[in-house]
């Protein structure tokens, strides 16, 4: 939280023991910053507060996601020319996920807490500029690139395309039109980055949003203009790009962050983040990999199957964005300050409460989504273009991706204890470990499963992740699980399954959903999911758990 205390020099500013002191441009200069005082972040903030509002504004984002991809499955159907889009459009996700909220984020967020915390204003001013001129060159030389060398990447990621001629052309068209994508949303994640470790977790958390906003207009008002429909949802991921970078400058620039990028390569913090990023550009980003690896993999299965993943793994992102996505983004930071301050204890415990929260929340979650899978879709997506056999199809696949939900989402919350320690070898160890599993997975279970054989295999592949980086951290001594683990997993467990069954008996067949109409559809899904929820609950309360049972840890003093 920014709190400003009145325009003062810096060298005033340094004496003041509770504050640190942030920047703000003065807005008749270019050059003589005016500085104001930032409130540190306490070590006692409620991080439970702070995950709850990164939630909810990402709740926003989400269902608007959901909005979007029910109208695109409404237009569009699944077909090849939405499989060019979903191609054409992972593959700056993939991207984005390299130099902005994976590898990038990881890297610079530490090195600016540290920053923060150590050094005077201008020191962080100067980081912050010099990182946002390298980031910049970074992502423009990138950008053309891609651009340039459209059918070559299209080729490497879905080599399966090249056999269709036409296919081929919409993909590397769409492409074109989606990657500079990468520039706006990168810079986009440099802001938030900024706006993260100074407390302020709302603007970026509900950005995403804009992204959907922009997607769902293309598709209704744009699409219906142009004789090749699927080129709006290009133009709208470009345009939704812009929106997010030019919401989030205004954020910064209301903070008194706003920064001015300047070329500087030899900055030590600059050095020290392109040297923190070299591994975590892998090692932060093996789902997205392994997303890619089935991508590719079902380049080569009957028309529809990336649709189907798309939609199945869309509804499996649900959970894990709103709260996966959160926690790790306000965990990141936290375990960043802890470790600059030498708190190993309640840096152990801090990632003790964050796992507890994790089992806590995704198990029912994982349970929900599978038990649902096919009410779900067919409430969401079955209209239009969208069939009921689309809708069987993408239910074998958000079953077995629904069971990697807690994986998923383990590793969001291990990761960051590596990266708040400038650690980025050790992910990077698990990740090619956990890469290597999903490939030769795919392999053995494309074939009897086929598209839902390649999410299952990124399903495990998450798990054994989570697992090595979990089974690291107790060796090296950095995390002490605190005692009632046992107990805790058998009532988390235990009122999971009930909650489960009770679900599946209540849960009508597909052919029963596809007859009834959307708003009945809904209506029987929203009480299947509050029914769920409160035996859930009920179920944790039966089994003796109670709220201590997941309290965040206490600061030390």
């Amino acid at each position: 939280m920014l709190s400003i205390r009145g325009n003062c020099q810096s060298q005033v500013l340094s004496n003041v023991p509770p504050l640190t002191t942030g920047f703000l441009y003065n807005r008749r200069s270019n050059v003589a910053p005016a500085f104001v005082a930032i409130e540190e972040p306490r070590l006692s903030r409620n991080l439970l507060r702070s995950t709850a509002l990164v939630g909810q504004m990402t709740l926003i984002s989400r269902v608007l996601g959901l909005i979007r991809d029910s109208v695109i499955a409404t237009a569009f159907g699944a077909n090849h020319a939405t499989d060019a889009f979903f191609v054409a459009f992972k593959i700056p996700n993939l991207f984005r996920r390299l130099f902005a909220e994976g590898a990038f984020s990881q890297a610079f967020v530490p090195v600016l807490a540290g920053y923060r915390s150590e050094r005077p204003a201008a020191e962080v001013k100067a980081l912050i500029d010099a990182v946002s001129g390298a980031l910049a060159a970074i992502l423009f030389g990138v950008t053309v690139l891609g651009v340039i060398a459209a059918p070559a990447v299209i080729a490497i990621f879905a080599p399966g395309f090249v056999r269709d001629a036409a296919n081929f052309e919409l993909s590397v068209t769409l492409l074109r039109l989606t990657f500079p994508y990468l520039f706006f949303i990168a810079l986009t994640a440099l802001l938030a980055g900024i706006l993260n470790t100074y407390g302020r977790f709302g603007v970026p958390a509900v950005t995403p949003s804009l992204l959907n906003v922009a997607l769902i207009l293309s598709a209704v008002v744009l699409a219906p203009r142009l004789a090749q429909p699927v080129y709006a949802l290009a133009i709208g991921v470009m345009f939704g790009g812009v929106l997010q970078l030019g919401l989030q400058i205004a954020a910064v620039k209301s903070a008194g962050l706003l920064p001015h990028p300047r070329w500087d390569w030899s900055h030590p913090g600059v050095k020290r983040i392109l040297t923190l990023m070299g591994p975590a550009l892998f090692g932060v980003s093996v789902a997205q990999l392994n997303f890619l690896i089935d991508t590719l993999i079902a380049s080569f299965l009957r028309e529809g199957s990336i649709s189907w993943l798309y939609f199945s793994d869309r509804l499996m992102e649900f959970p894990l964005g709103i709260f996966g996505v959160a926690l790790g983004t306000v965990i990141l930071p936290s375990l960043a300050e802890l470790h600059s301050k030498n708190r190993p204890r309640q840096f152990s415990d801090t990632l003790d409460w964050a796992l507890r929260l994790v089992l806590l929340i995704t198990l029912p979650s994982a349970v929900g989504l599978a038990v649902l899978a096919a009410p779900i879709l067919s409430t969401l997506f079955q209209y239009g273009a969208m069939t009921e056999f689309d809708v069987m199809m993408a239910t074998k696949s958000l079953v077995t991706y629904a069971g990697g939900l807690s994986g998923f989402i383990f590793v969001k919350v291990l990761a960051p204890a590596f990266f708040a320690r400038q650690d980025t070898k050790t992910p990077v160890k698990a990740g090619v470990i956990a890469l290597i599993a999903n490939a030769v997975l795919n392999v053995a279970l494309v074939f009897p499963l086929q598209h839902a054989g390649l999410a299952l295999a990124t399903s495990i592949a998450a798990f054994i992740n989570s697992a090595i980086l979990l089974a690291t951290l107790r060796h090296l001594g950095v995390y002490h699980p605190r005692p009632g683990w046992g107990r805790f997993m058998v009532q988390v467990f235990a009122a999971a399954a009930i909650m489960g069954t009770i679900l599946h008996v209540n849960a009508a067949p597909l052919p029963t959903w596809t007859a009834w109409h959307a708003g009945a559809r809904a209506a029987h899904l929203v009480t299947l999911v509050i029914g769920g929820c409160l035996v859930y609950g009920a179920g944790c309360l039966l089994f003796g758990l109670r709220r201590r049972d997941v309290a965040q840890p206490r600061a030390e003093i």
